[in-house]
């Protein structure tokens, strides 16, 4: 198969899809990978280490997606790269298609094959595409958090940890998946006093045993997030919904009751926000205040570490790369149902659910596709 890796041209996105070593695995394979030039550089490879890993370098975005049968990327595409996806050009990627309804009209009229890293799904219903980003994204959350409760960043002014003689920042995590553990794991190591806030019982159960003592697992609704976010300093959004749109968790009209300088960071922006005032931000402004509390909303966190992020992402990816480049796309999903889950768009139909759902678009089997 023919594979092109595209330089990924989100605002501040450094990462790269593929590493040389994950290309090395596939030139092995005897598949023809194709780079464009500069693509690995934010993330800490050259055009020489691709090359060496037996890929060949192009110039032109233009000619990575002309080339390519498959795209293999980080970040969902953008306008200017809409009109460049062929005809039953399989992509692999990061979607999100539930939270943005012009992607996925022009996926839908492009009639390319998206298969989205983020529905990939095992057996006991774990994201094995989505947790390497997760765990970076938790874990940023309470990096960005506490830089920005610093009192020059418009926080509150709060060391996350305090020191002997003064109390410890208040962090709530909204969620107790592969984000929200990693943020409290991080948060409660630097010694904040934390509470984590999730919906299953069982989960809160294992939490429980696992974390620190200075963290605290509460069963999540509506009327505990308004209690706790009168109190807490910092308040990270992390449920996510496979596939679909996020819940507002924290509405409008919480935020009156929340302390000036409280930072809020939604790492669900990508799935829409679990915030109801969260709108996406960039690492090159990356907050903004309403009703005096700071939020922290950029849709690529892991871009900031690419290095750390594009070697995860590869790790967890490239096994399933080789499948579909080994197998086509077809055999590859009909033989591996985690894989098959990740298909969202096929041919200009709609074959995820949740994708459906979001913006009432007609539903099609995906088993209608793989015969």
């Amino acid at each position: 198969m023919i594979i092109g890796v595209p330089k990924e041209i989100k605002s501040n996105e450094n990462r790269v899809a593929l590493t040389p070593a994950g290309a090395l695995e596939l030139v092995k394979r005897n598949h023809k990978v194709y780079v464009q030039s500069t693509a690995g550089v934010g993330s800490g490879f050259t055009d020489a280490d691709y090359v060496a890993a037996g890929a060949q370098v192009l110039e032109t975005i233009e000619q990575t997606y002309a080339i390519a049968e498959m795209i293999i990327k980080v970040k969902e595409p953008i306008a200017s790269e809409y009109s460049l996806i062929k005809p039953n050009q399989l992509l692999f990627t990061y979607f999100h298609f539930a939270s943005y309804e012009p992607l996925t009209k022009a996926m839908i009229a492009n009639q390319s094959i998206c298969l989205a890293y983020e529905t990939v799904e095992l057996p006991d219903r774990s994201l094995p595409l989505l947790i390497p980003m997760s765990e970076v994204a938790g874990r940023m959350a309470i990096q960005e958090g506490a830089k920005f409760l610093e009192k020059p960043q418009k926080g509150k002014g709060i060391l996350l940890g305090g020191v002997p003689g003064v109390p410890p920042a208040k962090v709530l995590v909204l969620g107790g998946g592969i984000v929200g553990t990693q943020a409290a794991k991080m948060a409660a190591g630097l010694g904040a006093q934390v509470t984590l806030l999730d919906v299953s019982l069982n989960r809160l159960r294992y939490l429980a045993d696992v974390m620190p003592p200075n963290v605290t697992t509460m069963f999540s609704n509506e009327l505990t997030i308004r209690q706790l976010v009168k109190t807490h300093d910092l308040i990270v959004g992390a449920v996510l919904i496979p596939g679909a749109k996020a819940p507002s968790l924290v509405t409008r009209d919480m935020l009156k009751t929340m302390q000036a300088g409280t930072v809020l960071v939604d790492v669900a922006i990508d799935q829409g926000g679990c915030i109801e005032t969260s709108k996406p931000t960039t690492h090159d402004d990356p907050i903004y205040i309403v009703d005096d509390v700071v939020h922290y909303c950029v849709a690529n966190m892991p871009g900031a570490v690419p290095y750390t992020s594009t070697v995860a992402l590869t790790n967890a990816t490239l096994p399933y790369a080789i499948q579909l480049a080994d197998k086509g796309w077809k055999k590859a999903c009909q033989e591996n149902k985690s894989l098959k889950l990740g298909l969202n768009v096929i041919q200009g139909k709609v074959v995820y659910q949740g994708v459906a759902n979001a913006f009432g678009l007609e539903y099609h089997d995906v088993e209608s596709f793989l015969v």
